[in-house]
């Protein structure tokens, strides 16, 4: 989680999917559900970026199956999906804040958290995070290293999947942003929805992990 890989623990529940798009104070939390949940996190940028190459290209091939009406919830991507996160009290980031109605049909009774951040800093944050991620050499520097080498692949799944959710890639705008939260109130099941500001600190995301432990 956050700068190590993390390593699934067999047997253990997925209990969170954190739908709070990058940007939004994914390393904290996931630091945060590691330490309440007592499990390991799967924060995808780190998974991808510092796990074996499976990692980046399975999120590789789920994301270039996905589609907004729904093919990307039949069983082939479903079982890719479930083979990555399978092991994990949680998942965090990319690309499982975009992944939220197949993770929703993985696991029926995790609870979905959403990190928000005032709007306009999140698509000024985007955007340096974005012009870094594209550049035209990236493929040539990164390719003599394990999975890395996938970087720049990686990116464009994510982008086209972007654009098909979103209508955009960069620059990302607040556009992004609303239709995200959108989704998320019209799609997740009231009792199952949390919005955490992380202007606020971590005090709610504890109140809510505790009284999710007291409900099971």
């Amino acid at each position: 989680m956050g700068q190590h890989y993390s390593q699934p623990r067999p047997g253990t529940k997925l209990q969170v999917i954190s739908a709070g798009l990058p940007r939004t104070g994914t390393a904290s939390i996931s630091r945060a559900l590691e330490i309440l949940l007592d499990g390991p996190v799967y924060h995808g940028g780190t998974q991808a970026f510092l796990g074996p190459e499976v990692e980046i290209k399975t999120w590789i091939q789920v994301l270039n199956q996905w589609r907004p009406e729904g093919i990307s919830t039949r069983r082939s991507n479903l079982d890719l999906i479930k083979e990555r996160v399978d092991g994990f009290v949680a998942i965090t980031d990319s690309p499982g804040s975009t992944l939220v109605r197949e993770l929703m049909a993985i696991y029926p009774d995790a609870k979905v958290i959403c990190t928000v951040r005032h709007v306009e800093s999140w698509e000024r944050s985007m955007a340096t995070v974005s012009s870094k991620s594209t550049q035209w050499f990236l493929r040539f520097v990164l390719f003599p290293l394990p999975s890395l080498r996938y970087f720049v692949d990686y990116i464009n799944a994510l982008r086209q999947q972007w654009f098909l959710k979103f209508g955009e890639t960069e620059p990302v705008t607040s556009s992004s942003y609303n239709q995200h939260i959108t989704w998320l109130k019209e799609n997740v099941p009231e009792d199952r929805l949390v919005f955490i500001d992380v202007r606020d600190g971590w005090e709610p995301l504890c109140e809510e992990a505790m009284m999710s432990q007291d409900a099971r």
